[in-house]
């Protein structure tokens, strides 16, 4: 695309002071969240200050191995440049060789490295320079700058330590906004990943919750066809199996609920309602590891504004990493829930979950919500992600809530999730 005058037209050429250029430059950087604004600004910025026609970034493709065209300035942009380069095409090749800016200028003796291949790549694309972008030790991507227009002396030496500034600049900007998106969709994909894991707990419940309606079902098949004359037999057990077949269709329904992905959609709800559901859910578990549930819910407890969904998912998560603390020698969980009114007057709930397990050492207590941070081990039945409490974390922030943790090693850890109490 080309750039637009009111992008361009405020920007100070190479001849003007390199110093405001590149604050300029960090300045309009600094806002932009968008990769695809953030790639048009560098792009266009990177050609005004070399006074290039044209100009392409390039950004890494981690799936397809390559670097793909993201953003075009000028308007031979996209016929001069292709739209993928290959990971061991001469550019790329070159510049992760030397960690350098490659210029059309450069003599036969900078190309040694990697032979004249390079500079023949960039002269068939019309370019004039091509500058590496850097980040965390990868070529995350390259900018291809077109030919330059004829410029004084005086900014042709000032023009490539200027562009290795901006370039620097341009690295860093692009480098954090990657690493965040990938951050969030590597969150997004494990809320969801997380909430399927859960079901697996979440199933157990179930199955052991319709075994008795499921057997008051089959009775009644098995005695109607002798009882069939029976009017108050007939009656009285048609209620109870209707009963139980609304007992599963509710079941069934909370399974399909919690593992559907949806926007958080705040409504008024009764914490201790949902406190005592997702404990019902991790019973059976509990119970195969021969750890008590002791469950201590507070009268009166204000009605607060959240996502069930979302605020489910973060208790089963605490009480399953509660369960598997304790182990197979049997402890003791005890959830307490509770009214905390703040300093400010505010009124908040809270919600305690305590376990006896083996506790959680001192130096890892201030990384535990830290992304891909986990204590479990790398392989066997408890492996963790280090995302779960993260995921956590973020769910109970979106809440405009607090999640705090203590532990003692050989005794056990609380966490404690405080939510304000909004009106409906």
């Amino acid at each position: 695309m080309t750039p637009q005058p009111s992008q361009t037209k405020n920007l100070p050429t190479a001849s003007s002071e390199p110093l405001k250029i590149v604050t300029q430059f960090a300045a309009d950087l600094a806002p932009l969240t968008d990769l695809n604004a953030l790639g048009d600004h560098i792009i266009q910025t990177l050609c005004h200050a070399t006074a290039a026609a044209q100009g392409a970034l390039f950004l890494l493709d981690r799936e397809h191995a390559c670097y793909r065209r993201a953003n075009v300035t000028g308007p031979d942009a996209a016929t001069l440049s292709p739209a993928t380069l290959a990971a061991n095409h001469p550019l790329p090749r070159h510049l992760l060789a030397t960690n350098r800016i490659l210029a059309e200028t450069d003599a036969p003796d900078d190309l040694q490295k990697t032979g004249p291949d390079a500079h023949a790549a960039l002269e068939s694309m019309h370019g004039a320079y091509a500058v590496p972008h850097f980040g965390k030790g990868r070529l995350i991507g390259l900018s291809l700058l077109g030919a330059t227009a004829a410029s004084s002396p005086e900014a042709q030496t000032q023009t490539p330590p200027l562009l290795a500034a901006l370039a620097q600049i341009a690295t860093n900007a692009l480098d954090t906004l990657i690493q965040s998106q990938d951050l969030h969709r590597s969150l997004a994909l494990n809320k969801r990943t997380d909430r399927m894991k859960s079901l697996e707990t979440i199933a157990g419940g179930f199955a052991h919750e319709i075994r008795n309606p499921l057997t008051s079902i089959k009775t009644f098949i098995q005695l109607a066809p002798e009882r069939k004359d029976d009017p108050d037999f007939i009656q009285e057990f048609s209620k109870i199996v209707l009963g139980d077949v609304y007992r599963i269709e509710h079941l069934i329904q909370k399974i399909l609920d919690y593992s559907r992905y949806m926007e958080p959609t705040l409504a008024d709800e009764d914490v201790n309602d949902l406190v005592t559901s997702c404990v019902h859910f991790i019973d059976v578990k509990a119970d195969s590891r021969k750890v008590t549930i002791e469950k201590t819910l507070a009268p009166d407890l204000p009605r607060v504004m959240l996502d069930r969904q979302q605020i489910k998912q973060v208790l089963i998560n605490l009480l399953v990493n509660a369960v598997d603390a304790i182990g197979t020698q049997g402890g003791r969980l005890r959830v307490q829930t509770g009214k905390l009114v703040k300093p400010t007057g505010k009124v908040w709930v809270q919600i305690d979950i305590e376990d006896t397990g083996e506790g959680i050492q001192e130096d890892n207590l201030e990384h535990i919500f830290d992304p891909f941070f986990t204590t479990k081990p790398e392989t066997g039945e408890h492996e963790g992600t280090g995302l779960g409490l993260t995921i956590v974390h973020q769910i109970i922030q979106e809440h405009h809530g607090e999640i705090r943790v203590k532990s003692s090693v050989g005794v056990g850890t609380t966490f404690s999730v405080s939510l304000p109490v909004l009106p409906a």
